[in-house]
């Protein structure tokens, strides 16, 4: 008897047999360490990957790179990486195909992945190298996805790896940051389960879903034109919502109704938004400008940075026969001796306590007449941490001497403030005194960034008017006209145009500034983004009316000094110190009268 032919079987997968298991992908997790923010100017000075599957890890790859470039300083004190510590590495070009043969066949995973993948993209393709056509995960957005506010304030990798318990903390390292984003990654795929996440192909669409709501809205980009400017989302009331800038203001508007925009404050600023408003701007510096004037006049509640420039804080010597220092929020022309400003009440505080530490100034909130009747002292003059002039034990002309040391400081030379206070830390590190050496150490450190940010801008505000011009990188000029720190006009001279046809017509045009000369027209952040904008490579003055110089010799002095206090204080707080702000000791401190020479003489050591 023949058999009957045997006949093909079919089963019917199931949903999770679809797509391929997260447990049998291979990822290799990337963290870079470079010169700085874009690849178009800086370059690759560390490369650290983890090869993981399965939970297991499977190899590691770390080098450093030579970048052919200098280390900037204050990326070697973020990183530790100098200039000598890659003077022998590989090049990139070396580099690369060694990486790309670890990742070959991985899913490439990286907190922040546009960054990363950005920076080894960009090498490829100056090196002549095919960048690999492969799938890429990023943390930073799969944790927005699954964490909310509740658990973790931010998804900074230095947020998530304690909160994960990572086994490898963040220190800006290369391979440590990829240990410990292997340890994020494990922990955000726990979070995948109960969302039935299980295959690569639902975690890439997991981390690339739009929301309805907010493609429907793609349309309040359409009206928008290109170039710089800045972009207002207004609500349905007409109320600005969120204020921003943008090189482009089409792209960057559209890029609001993308995957790309996971940000859950954002998100929830697009569902209210009911119009886009564009201000087309002459280049990047009047952009900046208007959007920190209009986030200063509508405070819009989506934007956090610059809402309240009102609420810096400032620390005055008053204007009194025996002045005192105290904190306030408004400068007050012919009020005093302002420094500052300062970014909240801790900063503030330590400077006003680095004074106090070097000088004998009254701490008491009495106002003191010039005759000042006799009496009791309180407990500060006991402690030579103060004259008491309110006994009359000291004279308006003796107390002026001391006044006259913060007053110089300010104006053009700390050193006379700073001397005895460096000369305290390095007695309470020789006695191992290391804590209370550092808290000193970090006073002295806000107090000189708030003398160096205050004569920056008072060189600045002091000048009746100036032009800079900066090339637009297609043969024109950028042009903009500063009076007294403001911004008062901005154009550009396209290539051919006459320059200074352009420029009379921008003078001509340009904001008139009333008030008193000397006197700060423009907010602390203008200023600021103005004195940046000169200070970029490529940037001419082109006319000055008055003087621009800053005080000799000024902060210069100190740069060392910030330099080590900022690589000491890196990743802590330096404000954490629980105790007194006040001084437990008798310090070096300046006594009333100048000694030989212009220099305050110092008392004699406690």
């Amino acid at each position: 008897m023949s058999s009957s032919p045997t006949l093909p079987h079919y089963v019917q997968g199931t949903i999770e047999e679809l797509g391929t298991p997260l447990a049998e992908v291979t990822f290799v997790v990337v963290d870079l360490e470079t010169t700085g923010g874009s690849p178009k100017d800086c370059a690759i000075t560390e490369i650290g990957a983890v090869k993981v599957r399965g939970g297991a890890v499977l190899g590691e790859f770390q080098t450093l790179v030579d970048p052919g470039q200098e280390i900037p300083p204050y990326i070697s004190v973020l990183t530790g990486i100098t200039t000598a510590m890659v003077a022998a590495a590989p090049r990139i070009g070396t580099v690369l195909p060694a990486f790309l043969e670890f990742a070959r066949g991985a899913v490439l995973v990286a907190h922040n992945a546009p960054f990363d993948l950005g920076f080894l993209k960009a090498a490829c393709a100056q090196n002549g190298i095919l960048w690999p056509a492969a799938a890429s995960v990023d943390t930073a957005v799969l944790a927005r996805r699954l964490l909310t506010r509740d658990e973790v304030p931010n998804c900074k990798l230095g947020t998530l790896a304690p909160f994960f318990r990572a086994t490898t903390s963040p220190t800006h390292r290369a391979l440590d940051d990829a240990r410990a984003t292997v340890d994020v990654l494990h922990g955000l795929f726990e979070r995948l389960g109960p969302l039935g996440v299980s295959s690569l192909e639902e975690l890439t669409g997991l981390t690339r879903q739009i929301d309805p709501e907010r493609r429907r809205k793609r349309h309040l980009a359409d009206t928008v034109p290109s170039g710089p400017g800045v972009y207002l989302f207004r609500g349905p009331r007409d109320e600005p919502l969120y204020v921003g800038t943008s090189t482009d203001l089409r792209t960057r508007v559209r890029s609001y109704f993308t995957a790309g925009e996971q940000r859950s404050r954002i998100t929830e600023m697009v569902a209210l938004a009911s119009r886009v408003d564009a201000i087309p701007c002459a280049h990047a510096l009047e952009a900046a400008v208007r959007e920190l004037r209009l986030i200063a006049e509508h405070k819009p509640r989506y934007n956090r940075r610059s809402r309240f420039p009102e609420r810096a804080l400032w620390v005055r010597l008053t204007d009194e026969p025996f002045p005192r220092l105290s904190v306030v929020r408004r400068v007050r022309p012919g009020a005093g001796v302002f420094l500052g400003p300062f970014p909240d009440r801790r900063a503030a505080d330590a400077a006003v306590a680095a004074v106090h530490e070097s000088l004998p100034l009254r701490q008491c909130t009495a106002r003191i007449p010039a005759r000042a009747p006799a009496g009791s002292a309180c407990a500060l003059f006991d402690m030579g941490r103060c004259g008491a002039p309110c006994t009359g034990s000291q004279s308006v002309a003796e107390y002026a001497d001391v006044a006259a040391v913060l007053r110089a400081a300010v104006a053009c030379d700390p050193g006379a403030l700073v001397a005895p206070l460096l000369d305290r830390v390095d007695r309470l590190a020789a006695e191992e005194r290391y804590e209370d050496a550092a808290v000193l150490r970090d006073r002295i450190a806000v107090l000189l960034r708030a003398v160096r940010r205050r004569q920056r801008l008072e060189s600045l505000a002091a000048v009746p008017e100036l032009v800079l011009a900066r090339p637009d990188g297609a043969g024109g000029w950028e042009l903009s006209v500063v009076r007294r720190g403001r911004l008062v006009s901005a154009g550009v001279a396209p290539r051919g145009a006459s320059v200074r046809a352009t420029l009379a017509g921008l003078l001509g045009t340009a904001e008139t500034l009333l008030g008193p000369d000397g006197e700060i027209a423009a907010s602390v952040d203008e200023t600021e983004l103005v004195l940046r904008w000169m200070e970029k490579p490529g940037t001419r003055l082109v006319e000055l009316d008055g003087t621009l110089a800053s005080p000799a010799p000024g902060t210069g002095a100190f740069s060392r000094f910030l330099a080590m206090a900022d690589g000491s204080g890196a990743g802590r707080d330096p404000f954490a110190d629980g105790r007194s702000l006040g001084t437990r000791a008798r310090p070096d401190r300046i006594t009333a009268g100048v000694g030989a020479g212009g220099r305050p003489p110092l008392a004699s050591p406690a």
